[in-house]
């Protein structure tokens, strides 16, 4: 299994949401209001008046098959709008109780 932690900016929230449901993605937590600054040239969001906008985020843990497909996704959705912003990142889950 693989855990996939989705960074995006607060305007893809519905998309993100959209996406995990299309996947049939049922099982994630969702993190409000996180802040940050991409390594690719990325603004900062920090939720201040100078860097207003926000991230959330999202993390799921997926059968090792679901990774690609997801993160196929999440490379679509980047692509639709860039300057907005979506990463993923992928690690091992050794074991879940």
């Amino acid at each position: 299994m693989k855990s996939v932690l989705i960074i995006f900016n607060q305007a893809n929230t519905e998309r993100v949401e959209y996406m995990l449901d299309t996947l049939h993605i049922n099982g994630f937590t969702f993190l409000e209001e996180v802040q940050g600054r991409g390594t690719n040239g990325g603004e900062p969001r920090r939720g201040t008046h100078t860097w207003p906008e926000m991230n959330s985020a999202v993390m799921t843990v997926v059968e090792d098959k679901m990774v690609d497909t997801l993160l196929e996704s999440v490379q679509k959705l980047d692509a639709r709008n860039p300057e907005v912003g979506v990463r993923a990142f992928v690690w091992n889950i050794e074991q879940t109780v």
